[in-house]
């Protein structure tokens, strides 16, 4: 089975709902082969990488684990990605760990209980937003903010790491600033051991990243650094170990908890949501882009909530799906969510058989990992494109990534959004004009401050609108055009190119009808050219197009409606009742 007949068949009936029943029928031996690779190949990364996120949420390390089975499981079933690969991610981990630690009161019981009921609730949000098919809203969360928010989560996320990479005696802290000033007062208790213990795994990480890039190098150094601190007890010297790691698979259970933990936790929980899903979409259409596969936004949304669903119930936390695991999927040559299943298999023998193994590992070397992961999650790039392409771009990045340093992801993630909505409304508050001329001897039109030697009329103006005509720019293109007529007291006709005009409301209508009184008490005359139909048809509801029309106004181009204006066009304007609309007024 190639990639092109993944999810492309039985796309009716339940297949849509669990797209495992239209794959699995036409599975076959080869590709079973590609999937048990790529399962393997990321069981042995996320193994370490899972116990890694499990404390930067605050967790017990065991707890990745939990996250990396049943989730997974959940999403094979219902995922519509063949690449993707789902597990705790440090971008969410973070967050967790944020919104956990006020409300836990150092309770460990309470926090695991909490970190259930947190995934809880984000899957039943992205499960929500699946079904009623809302995966659109995510995209009013832009490039800019996105890159802003993991920029500075991944800095967040590298200083939180750092008191378990100098074994310093600090205490948790949520924010930048509050994170330094912790690491300040804690420098006194450094411990030159566990420096060593750092140095040498960061170093052994970024080496194997670079010379051996096809070994799993996060497991190498984890199997390395254990077997030399049994070897040499680091444990009995100051180097904070694992120490007993719980071993098995919980059972299947409801967080405890009451209704004023979930109000406390459901900001956070939205946020996670979408940024969990943002993630993951985001590597799963790129993949399936490449492997010419078909993604669904929407049944993503489901699957990806129903492992976080399945995450909560299973002692775990939220997870979501993996820039540097799906890739490493991909390239050891997943098919489909069968990969997940062999992974979650792996890793769940390892939860059963092998965590005694890990007794000796130091912390540190999972702080390691996180830091080396999030490396490559500051975007200096992005933000001098950002910059360059356009300022208010650059500017809602920094103001992203400098909330969300100083004041925390949940703050951050919503300036970015607020800040990048507000440019939005204020640039479709104020679209863009053009007053065009024509090019010499042709019937073609162009921007007179963008190209020479363009034919114009002193007497006459074209106007062209990019952009829709609503409630809140209608006011300002009225307030432009007459001020046009002010400025030129010869002007005796203006005609406006709707060509770019896709959409309109009730307040846009008011507004050309307020133009069209206000310009004919002037003695210049109001001209309509390219008039889309969907606007077309709402000007005649609001009982504004018959007004027009029967002026002899409206015109299927601009050539018609230059003609009118010279009056040699009486035989175009026919009533639009005794002819079919031209092409061009139905577009």
């Amino acid at each position: 089975m190639n990639g092109t007949q993944y999810l492309r068949p039985d796309r009716d009936g339940l297949a849509r709902v669990v797209p495992l029943l239209g794959w699995l029928r036409h599975y076959d031996r080869r590709t079973l082969r590609h999937d048990l690779i790529a399962g393997l190949t990321v069981a042995v990364m996320l193994v370490p990488q899972s116990m890694a996120y499990a404390a930067l949420a605050g967790m017990p390390p065991v707890a990745g684990l939990y996250a990396s089975v049943v989730p997974l499981l959940v999403y094979a079933l219902l995922g519509s990605s063949g690449s993707l690969a789902v597990g705790p991610v440090a971008i969410t981990a973070l967050m967790t760990g944020t919104a956990l630690a006020p409300l836990a009161d150092g309770d460990p019981a309470r926090y695991a209980a909490l970190a259930g009921l947190l995934a809880l609730l984000v899957g039943a949000i992205q499960v929500l937003m699946g079904v009623l098919r809302l995966g659109a809203l995510v995209n009013f969360m832009s490039h800019s903010v996105l890159s802003g928010f993991t920029s500075a989560a991944a800095i967040v996320i590298a200083a939180s790491q750092v008191k378990d990479l100098f074994g310093l005696d600090a205490g948790r802290a949520e924010t930048f600033p509050a994170i330094v000033a912790s690491l300040w007062r804690s420098a006194t208790t450094i411990h030159p051991l566990t420096v060593l213990v750092s140095l040498a795994s960061v170093a052994g990480l970024l080496l194997a990243r670079r010379h051996l890039p096809k070994l799993p190098g996060a497991l190498l150094v984890v199997a390395g650094v254990t077997v030399a601190s049994a070897a040499f007890s680091l444990g009995t010297h100051g180097v904070r170990i694992l120490a007993e790691v719980p071993g098995g698979l919980p059972a299947p259970t409801v967080p405890a908890l009451g209704g004023s933990d979930v109000t406390a936790l459901l900001p956070s929980a939205v946020a996670i949501a979408l940024v969990a899903y943002l993630e993951g979409i985001a590597v799963a259409k790129s993949l399936a882009a490449r492997a010419r596969q078909q993604v669904s936004p929407n049944q993503e949304l489901a699957a990806v909530g129903s492992a976080n669903v399945a995450a909560g119930l299973f002692q775990a936390f939220p997870v979501a799906g993996g820039f540097s695991r799906s890739a490493v999927n991909f390239s050891a040559g997943a098919r489909t969510p069968l990969a997940s299943v062999v992974t979650a298999v792996v890793v769940a023998l390892t939860a059963v058989f092998l965590t005694p193994a890990f007794h000796h590992l130091p912390k540190a070397v999972l702080a390691a990992i996180v830091v080396v992961a999030v490396l490559g999650l500051v975007d200096r790039r992005a933000a001098v494109t950002a910059w360059r392409t356009r300022r208010s771009d650059g500017l809602t990045l920094v103001l992203t990534f400098v909330v969300t340093l100083l004041f925390g992801v949940e703050p951050g993630l919503a300036a970015g959004v607020t800040f990048a909505l507000a440019i939005f409304l204020w640039r479709s508050a104020r679209p863009h004009l053009a007053e065009l001329g024509r090019v010499p001897g042709t019937q073609t039109y162009r921007n007179v401050t963008r190209y020479t030697g363009l034919v114009t009329d002193p007497q006459v103006a074209i106007v062209r609108v990019d952009g829709p005509l609503y409630f809140a720019n209608a006011q300002f293109l009225a307030d432009r055009l007459l001020g046009l007529a002010e400025r030129r007291p010869e002007l005796t006709a203006l005609v406006l190119d709707a060509s770019a005009i896709g959409d309109a409301d009730v307040d846009g209508a008011h507004a050309v009808a307020e133009l069209h009184e206000r310009l004919t008490t002037r003695g210049v005359a109001l001209h309509l050219a390219t008039v889309r139909g969907p606007v077309r048809d709402l000007l005649a509801r609001a009982g504004v197009w018959r007004t027009v029309h029967g002026a002899g106004r409206v015109h299927p181009d601009l050539t018609a409606a230059l003609a009118a204006v010279d009056g040699r066009a009486e035989e175009r304007l026919v009533d639009a009742a005794a002819r079919p609309p031209s092409p061009q007024e139905v577009l």
